[in-house]
């Protein structure tokens, strides 16, 4: 594995050594931009692994992307790489639909640690509740990037990550009431303790999520990137593309014919998948 082939891949031209806030948001943010987050692989027939090796090869040298044990397990070799010191954490996602955290951790995040502070990083939540920069680790500031307004809280046993959105305002009246469309202006992402972790914590939250009948990640097919000004979705067979205004953020959707999804990957994400890609939209909560 090759850091400058990773800095090359998510268009990096600064001076790496230098292990230090600014480099951190400028790394950060160009693997969002340049790197998809991603579950195409369990609905073209692959199966996602918690090996680095093979996520260096998928991610980096086959210009792929992938879902958040995939491209934060990658993002914690690079902390490593470049000299962070840095702690591998698990978090529980909130279903909004049973107003509860999944029981299991099954979103992997990285906290590092600079000048005697914290920061919560993580490349690949996706959609519209992806962060562009890492978060402070310090409860209840507001912390305001271009997609909303990021929260931290503490509550004593853990701490949960919120955001508050603005209003989505969707261009073709038809989609005006799709499921995908996310109508609250404030939600709670994630939980999470500063427990360490390794690879080893989420081989069998891996193995669940695409095997599982009720997984989301069985149920949806999902492909989102980050834009300068906002991001693309392709879930089953519906393209977004939303644009992050000051006001309310515009929403562009429309259905893709399957003899096009492809096409619109390569377009789109920048993505070639080698083997058959087969859409999925089943009923399951998740909102861009």
């Amino acid at each position: 594995m090759d850091l400058k082939e990773y800095l090359n891949r998510i268009g990096f031209t600064g001076q790496y050594g230098k292990a230090d806030l600014d480099n951190l948001f400028t790394i950060h943010k160009l693997h969002v931009m340049n790197i998809p987050f991603e579950n195409l692989s369990i609905h073209s027939g692959e199966k996602n692994t918690m090996d680095l090796h093979i996520i260096y090869d998928k991610i980096v040298k086959s210009n792929r992307g992938g879902w958040c044990c995939e491209n934060n397990l990658l993002f914690s070799w690079v902390l490593k790489e470049t000299g962070y010191k840095f702690t591998i954490l698990g978090s529980k996602v909130f279903n909004s639909l049973e107003q509860e955290f999944l029981p299991m951790d099954s979103h992997l995040i990285n906290l590092v640690e600079i000048d005697g502070k914290q920061y919560i990083a993580d490349v690949s939540f996706g959609v519209s509740c992806q962060i562009w920069h890492p978060l402070e680790l310090i409860s209840g500031k507001d912390q305001p990037q271009l997609p909303g307004v990021f929260r931290l809280i503490n509550n004593g046993m853990q701490w949960v990550l919120e955001k508050t959105n603005r209003k989505q305002f969707v261009q073709d009246k038809a989609f005006a009431n799709s499921s995908l469309i996310d109508k609250r202006l404030t939600k709670t992402l994630y939980s999470f303790t500063l427990t360490p972790r390794d690879a080893d914590h989420f081989l069998e939250t891996s193995d669940c999520l695409q095997t599982s009948p009720d997984s989301l990640f069985m149920l949806k097919s999902i492909c989102s990137l980050q834009t300068p000004t906002g991001f693309r979705a392709l879930i089953g067979w519906t393209y977004s593309e939303v644009t992050f205004k000051e006001d309310s953020d515009l929403v562009d959707m429309k259905e893709i014919p399957d003899c096009e999804t492809e096409a619109l990957l390569r377009e789109k994400f920048n993505l070639v998948l080698v083997n058959k890609f087969t859409p999925k939209n089943n009923k399951a909560d998740y909102c861009i």
